[in-house]
């Protein structure tokens, strides 16, 4: 009869234990979103094949030879002809896709991609560009 007076106290164990268990699903929070912040900046980086396709591939042709409709009109170099890719530097071509191209009498020959690839993307799409070289 005397263990029915004695009060119940399992609800100051829950209490004690709860401030911990607070702090180890904050913890599983921060690292969920440090993942999916990681994750979403590693998915709007799009792979280098899809850049050239989607901003190169019009003129210079998906091959790089440049034998497209657009590319004839211009006179694209032949990225695979190691004498047309000896015609320029990685830093030429970086300052080229970054800022476009004009020519003689200012008129715009290719676009400048700053507001649309990364520094990274656009330095991916000259070593793409390298790889034509036959």
């Amino acid at each position: 009869m005397h263990s029915q007076i004695r009060p119940d106290r399992s609800h100051f164990n829950r209490l004690e234990i709860q401030p911990f268990n607070a702090m180890k699903h904050e913890i599983k929070f921060i690292v969920a979103g440090a993942l999916i912040a990681a994750g979403a900046a590693f998915v709007l980086a799009a792979p280098v094949a899809e850049n050239w396709e989607n901003h190169c591939q019009k003129c210079h042709g998906a091959d790089g030879k440049g034998q497209t409709k657009v590319g004839k009109k211009l006179g694209v170099l032949d990225y695979t002809k190691a004498a047309d890719q000896a015609k320029f530097t990685d830093a030429e071509a970086i300052k080229t896709t970054t800022e476009g191209a004009k020519d003689k009498a200012g008129k715009e020959r290719m676009k400048g991609y700053k507001d649309e690839l990364s520094a990274k993307e656009i330095q991916e799409l000259v070593a793409y560009v390298r790889k034509f070289k036959s």
